[in-house]
């Protein structure tokens, strides 16, 4: 029973790890000038679910580059973006990476004392 209960509480913590991620990404694409399109009919939804989820896909429209981001889970929505919009949305990971480095950089480790091979 034990065992049932851990790996329980281990796939909803890895289920609200996925969710916070997907929730990440949306913002950086929207802050990216991506459009965020709602799957608000049953034939969007299911249209939605077809699609590669949680990653950006580049899809040629009309001769152009665009690039989709599919998440029927969470949000229900469909982003879309253009060259330019990937561009940024790319140069904003990279940032956000470097910032979450220079934290762990500057975190005072010494506080947690030594750390013996397999802590």
């Amino acid at each position: 029973m034990a065992i049932i209960t851990v790996l329980g509480i281990a796939l909803v913590g890895r289920a609200a790890m996925k969710k916070s991620e997907a929730t990440d990404t949306e913002q950086l694409l929207s802050a990216a000038g991506f459009v965020l399109n709602l799957a608000d009919t049953p034939e969007k939804l299911a249209h939605l679910k077809t699609l590669t989820q949680l990653k950006g896909v580049p899809h040629d429209r009309n001769g152009k580059m665009d690039y989709l981001y599919a998440d029927a889970a969470d949000c229900q929505c469909l982003c879309a973006g253009n060259q330019e919009a990937y561009q940024r949305y790319e140069n904003l990971t990279v940032k956000q990476n470097i910032a979450e480095m220079n934290e762990a950089a500057s975190m005072d480790w010494g506080m947690w004392g030594q750390w013996e091979p397999g802590w």
